[in-house]
């Protein structure tokens, strides 16, 4: 069955199994989440639900969306995100999710926002060699290189990995497993590193990998 959450990143710690082995983990605050709304085939193409996670003050929504949650008579929420499922039907609009959806063994994948580096150079950036210092190669040793011929192509050909704005981007890591879930605290640890800054918004679903 298809499942999904939002939640937000806390930290790293590790655990140790049943072996007494060493594992590097993530914490995760799952939930608790609250269906704000359903979306049907008959009247939106496709099926999904829409979870709202964190709190937020009234006085901080704008007015379409303070209609929208009192359309659901639920309280106005800080984050939204949609989860498209194969069967909606067990799931209602003022439901509330929490992370014991999940367990511990399930395979998921955790989107995120990866942590912004800033401009950064061809090395850096795309893993880029640099060039020899010697022989008359001058102070661009860690330059992008050949822009192409002035001649022909006599343009920069699209998709050449160069300078720019790194980091910042809707990442996702797949087939992670979880490791522990606290129910009572709605945390979930999951093994490996996740995209993003500590409390930064994240959202859990099955493997696509299953």
């Amino acid at each position: 069955m298809q499942k999904g959450i939002i939640g937000k990143k806390l930290g790293m710690t590790q655990l140790f199994d049943e072996n007494g082995k060493v594992v590097p983990v993530t914490v995760i605050e799952a939930g608790p989440c609250t269906v704000v709304q359903k979306k049907t085939v008959e009247s939106d193409g496709y099926q999904a639900v829409q979870l709202g996670y964190g709190e937020v003050s009234a006085k901080k929504v704008n007015k379409a969306a303070k209609g929208h949650f009192d359309k659901a008579e639920v309280a106005p929420k800080k984050t939204l995100r949609e989860f498209r499922l194969d069967d909606i039907a067990a799931v209602n609009v003022g439901d509330i999710l929490k992370a014991d959806i999940f367990a511990a063994g399930d395979h998921i994948d955790v989107t995120g926002i990866s942590k912004g580096k800033g401009y950064q150079g061809a090395i850096k950036r795309w893993n880029q060699r640099r060039l020899r210092e010697s022989h008359g190669t001058g102070p661009v040793s860690r330059h992008a290189g050949s822009m192409g011929a002035c001649s022909s192509p006599s343009r920069v050909f699209k998709g050449k990995k160069l300078p720019g704005h790194m980091g910042a981007e809707k990442s996702t890591i797949q087939n992670l497993v979880v490791v522990k879930i606290d129910a009572e605290n709605n945390l979930i640890a999951v093994k490996g590193a996740i995209p993003g800054a500590k409390g930064s918004v994240v959202t859990i679903q099955n493997s696509v990998k299953a």
